[in-house]
């Protein structure tokens, strides 16, 4: 009987709100655990069984809270979901379906779907079912193969995850196991640099202290190590062994995404009838799935698997991005439609719907099935591919990874740009500038003054040695004063900011006396490099010691009682150190300004020296303390172990512990300054961007002073714009007000707080991005990730225009994915960033060229491919029109079998594809003139304007091509296929030599190879090529006269055109 009674009555208080979970009898789970408000019948039931542990029920449909023993039994572990990693996306059933759906939801598979299906209709028989029903295999098989490449290489990963053995600890001895058969309860051996198969509670590591450190990049993206510690009780054991023989369990609540919260308990029965001992857990007694050990060797007890585990729960497959340019394509397509439509209605008009028109209507709507290229999207993937090659092989903007080879023209029609700050305009590598202490002050330049007069607080200047009672308390510092003097005021800050951080250990290593740090926030690694210049260095950290050492050779020991890690939501962190010489307590905080300024005891300079220190571009940090009793300490460290404990509103519970005891007038000890630099080339890059026409947003975390100053000394704000501030708006009818002010003001900067932005989001949502929207620059600060989508989802909704965003740390994801086009910049903060984003660059200024010349190229090239195989299918159908209109409106196919199929393949396919190498400028010119990327912005490289153009040439250069094939071939009619298609091969390949603006070798090589191949196919196609006719003077001179009849007013407009209305780009060359 593991636990009594006793227990039950005290846990089930805890969980009052856990009560209708476990009554309901037919509830997803079964709470098997004492701490069930159950029947002591019921109680009594239970623990005749092996084991104590939640049982998810077969129609389990969302995991609850769980108590897992140590003993608990092999078939109720079977009933948690099993570990295994699957990321595919099909299996052998659903494959084809799916694959099938994703192709022909798209109108040009579905219609030559349907024109093939057609030819299986005896009545509707074209030709050559191949001719039709190929191109479509073709595509489709090229995409299936594609997807099943992709999914197989998910499974070999999947495969290599799940069968990664691991060693498991059991009754028996050790045993080793696949990954996939790890299930809950199981005590897993991990040995260092092995990675994390579930989520485990981390029990006993071979550090004496219990500690150990994770990597979490492969998680959350984050490039520092963790701590992690064992549970207490356990790391205390005399052996690995004993583990097996105690009578525990361990309650984790119900699994969730939230990978930096975790609520437990580990209970230890002692004896019957005595309240059980409990240890509280949270997310540093973890290890979660994914995760790699980074030092020694630990041992951890299961409590999630599979789709229950953090890393499960937290990949998400975001949509795929479609770029705008499909999006206009898919409309022409159905635009093509229409024109076949009426184009077969017409040749049945005017034949006056005689006979069975309807099915003449349905043979002309498949003649003409080539108005509607198949072959286009294969081009335009081919043409991304191929631009993703040639940004990632760029050699100015190293590193660039593309990530979404689907969108590589979206670069190109920018026009809303929404960036972060920290890490992404400025460097994330931070250096502590100001130093202000309320009467006083120290900059860069007097930082020497610092040291000095910490050499005196210890009593080392001048060779002099002052009694020193106390190292941290100033009252006493200095003999026979009465007041706090300068140096031990310096020594108290110092001090405070040595000791409240949370640098890990590990990354403290000695090498020539030279110590270096690494830290969660470069702020915290900023402070302490300089406590070491000023002649205070951190020398030893481990989870229960801290060591500090003056340049002088003194050792100061301090033993740590409590650590509250900084989070999102208190916005600061503090410690709780005891000085093992005086056994002194004190409580350090340091903390937003925002927060801190209702911690400390009054004073009238904190708020006007954090904002002087904002307006110069600095992150401010508030230092204070409080020195404890040992009984004051006693009392917080029993109300806070029992907050810790408690299973319902823990954190909540803890927060009013803290605040209760600690957090009340604080004695404020002073201001820190930190400077975030500016990344390399970011003023001119944003100079860049703004005169190519983007409109800039800046979202931030930052205080509006921090945030507005950034934007001044980054140059994202002009010397002539005006600044608006909104900030702390209380009420509606403020921000009406507001709004009503903003309409009258012209070119200005608008910048506003997190606060004041959510009530616009919340009440004049359409009024506020109205406006916004068509400001050249918008500064939003204390901006939290989910207003940071919002914003980018409303003003991709309201303006209908692109938009990225560009981040570096794990709170830009969901603004990165939200985007048109994300960009993640790999920086100090981590991976995640980069690995969410469509584009992953290693610097800001990489936009520059990543848009004004890649972005430019990707999309001018894709619009005039796109353009050209329209015009391709185009032209071949208004030559079959016009033939059916000569012969009495008959639906018979001029071009079958293998013409039909080479022409859009082998005899036009490599010049056409060819134009993704072209280039309309110099790429000096598209950087040293931004405006002209305004063009693209506009989308007039492909538009209705454009499409219409391009059919006029089609119908003109068919008919040409027809007609004057009849009129000079009068005598030879029986040889008109031959003609007219050698002429218009011919047409085709000047058509693509007229589109080209610089010339590359490999476009050369295409049309003369593709030439080439055309006049050797004759020889070889009797069928369609009469050689005794092709080889005479006439049939050559004349296909030429018709080639330039059909060609040549297309170059003299090309002429006229760049002579007297040349576009903006020529200008400039």
């Amino acid at each position: 009987m593991p636990f009594s009674d006793n227990r039950v009555k005290q846990r089930s208080s805890d969980l009052e709100d856990e009560a209708p979970l476990i009554q309901n009898q037919h509830d997803d789970w079964v709470e098997s655990s004492p701490a069930s408000p159950v029947s002591p019948r019921r109680r009594r039931n239970i623990r005749s069984s092996a084991s104590t542990t939640n049982v998810p029920s077969r129609n389990t449909t969302k995991a609850k809270s769980r108590t897992i023993s140590f003993k608990v039994a092999e078939k109720l572990k079977d009933k948690f979901p099993a570990n295994v990693v699957r990321n595919q996306k099909y299996n052998l059933i659903t494959f084809f379906p799916l694959v099938f759906y994703q192709q022909f939801h798209i109108f040009i598979n579905l219609y030559f779907l349907l024109v093939a299906l057609s030819q299986f209709i005896p009545p509707l028989k074209i030709g050559y079912i191949i001719t039709y029903l190929g191109p479509l295999c073709f595509v489709i098989l090229v995409t299936m193969g594609k997807e099943a490449y992709d999914d197989w290489k998910r499974y070999k990963r999947d495969q290599e995850n799940n069968s990664q053995k691991y060693q498991i600890m059991t009754t028996k001895g050790i045993k080793l196991v696949p990954s996939s058969k790890i299930r809950v309860g199981d005590l897993i051996i991990i040995n260092k640099d092995q990675r994390i198969p579930a989520d485990l509670i981390l029990l006993r590591t071979t550090e004496s202290s219990g500690a150990c450190f994770i990597r979490t990049d492969q998680l959350d993206g984050e490039t520092d190590w963790k701590l992690r510690l064992a549970v207490p009780y356990c790391q205390k054991l005399p052996s690995d062994e004993s583990l097996l023989d105690i009578n525990a369990e361990i309650y984790a609540d119900s699994p969730q995404k939230d990978i930096h919260n975790f609520v437990g308990n580990f209970s230890k029965a002692v004896a019957e009838d005595i309240v059980p001992q409990v240890e509280a857990l949270n997310v540093e007694n973890t290890l979660w799935m994914n995760t790699v050990l980074a030092s020694g060797t630990a041992i951890g007890f299961v409590i999630y698997t599979g789709k229950d585990t953090r890393a499960v729960m937290n990949t998400s497959h975001p949509e795929t991005k479609v770029g705008l340019l499909d999006q206009e394509i898919n409309r022409l397509s159905k635009i093509l439609f229409l024109v076949t439509l009426l184009l077969s209605l017409l040749l049945i008009a005017l034949n006056g719907f005689r006979g069975l028109w309807y099915i003449y209507l349905f043979r002309f709507l498949i003649l003409f099935s080539s108005i509607i290229p198949i072959g286009l999207r294969v081009n335009l993937d081919m043409g991304k591919t191929v631009y993703g090659y040639q940004i990632m092989n760029d050699r100015e903007i190293p590193d660039t990874i593309v990530r979404t080879s689907t969108i590589p023209e979206e670069l190109g029609r920018i026009e809303y740009l929404l960036s972060d700050k920290t890490g992404t305009l400025t460097k994330n590598d931070m250096e502590l500038k100001k130093l202000h202490m309320g009467t006083m002050a120290y900059n860069i330049d007097t930082m020497d003054e610092i040291s000095n007069q910490l050499d005196a607080a210890f009593g080392k200047q001048q060779g002099k040695d002052v009694q020193r009672t106390s190292r941290t308390a100033t009252s006493t510092i200095l003999v026979g004063k009465s007041r706090r003097d300068m140096s031990s005021r310096i020594k108290d800050i110092v001090f405070a900011l040595a000791l409240c951080h949370n640098v890990s250990e590990n990354a403290l290593k000695s090498d020539d006396s030279e110590v270096t740090y690494q830290a969660s926030s470069p702020d915290e690694v900023a402070i302490v490099k300089w406590t070491e210049h000023v002649g205070l260095t951190l020398v030893f950290r481990d989870i229960n010691e801290m060591h500090l050492r003056t340049k002088h050779g003194d050792t100061f020991e301090f033993q740590i009682l409590q650590i509250f890690p900084f989070t999102s939501e208190t916005k600061r962190m503090g410690i709780i150190v005891k000085d093992k010489a005086t056994d002194e307590i004190y409580f350090y905080e340091k903390g937003a300004d925002v927060v801190m300024s209702r911690i400390v005891q009054y004073n009238d300079w904190l708020d006007e020296e954090c904002g002087n220190m904002a307006r110069e571009g600095l992150r401010t940090l508030v230092v204070a303390r409080k020195k404890l009793s040992e009984e004051v300490y006693n009392d917080f460290s029993q109300r806070y172990h029992e907050a810790k404990v408690s299973l319902s509103d823990r954190k909540a519970q803890e927060q009013a512990v803290i605040s209760t005891i600690l957090e009340n007038e604080l004695e404020l000890l002073g201001v820190t300054g930190v400077e975030d630099k500016l990344q390399d080339g970011v003023k001119t890059t944003l100079e860049l961007l703004r005169n190519a026409g983007l409109k800039i947003w800046m979202l931030t975390g930052d205080k509006i002073e921090t945030a507005t100053c950034i934007a001044i000394s980054s140059k994202l704000i002009s010397r002539n714009q005006t600044i608006h501030q909104i900030s702390k708006l209380q009420s509606i009818e403020d921000a009406h007000e507001e709004l009503i002010s903003l309409q009258t003001k012209g070119d200005f900067c608008l910048v506003i707080d997190g606060e004041s932005l959510q009530i616009y989001m919340d009440h004049y949502q359409y009024e506020f991005i109205e406006l916004a929207v068509e400001l050249p620059v918008v500064v939003a600060c204390r901006c939290s990730p989910t207003q940071k989508a919002d914003i980018t989802k409303l003003i991709k909704k309201f303006s209908n225009k692109r938009v990225c965003c560009i981040g570096d740390g794990g709170n830009d994801v969901s603004m990165i994915q939200a985007a048109d086009v994300g960009v993640g910049i790999v920086g100090k903060e981590g991976k995640q960033a980069s690995l969410a984003a469509d584009f992953s660059v290693t610097q800001f200024s990489f936009l520059t060229k990543l848009l004004l010349w890649h972005g430019r190229n990707s999309y001018k090239r894709s619009a005039k491919l796109a353009q050209f195989v329209i015009h391709r299918g185009l032209i071949i159908s208004v030559i079959q029109a016009v033939f059916s209109a000569i012969f009495y409106f008959a639906p018979i196919a001029l071009y079958q079998g293998i013409l039909i199929v080479g022409y859009s393949t082998v005899y036009t396919m490599a010049p056409v594809f060819s134009l993704v190498l072209d280039k309309d400028v110099r790429e000096d010119i598209a950087l040293q003139f931004p405006e002209l990327y305004k063009d693209l912005i506009k989308g007039r490289s492909l538009s209705l304007k454009t499409f219409f153009q391009w059919l006029m040439i089609s119908v003109y250069q068919g008919g040409a091509i027809m007609i004057m094939s009849i009129v000079l071939f009068e005598d030879e009619f029986i040889n008109i296929v031959s003609i007219s298609f050698t002429a218009l091969i011919l047409n085709e390949l000047l058509m693509v030599a007229l589109e080209i603006n610089t010339w590359h070798r490999l476009m050369v090589l295409s049309e003369i190879i593709t030439l080439a191949i055309y006049i050797v196919s004759m020889i070889f196609l009797p069928t369609y090529f009469d050689l005794t006719f092709i080889l005479t003077e006439t049939f050559v001179w004349k296909v030429l006269v018709i080639t330039a009849i059909s060609s040549l007013p297309l170059y003299i407009v090309k002429f006229l055109r760049r002579r007297y209305s040349p576009p903006s780009y020529l200008k400039l060359t």
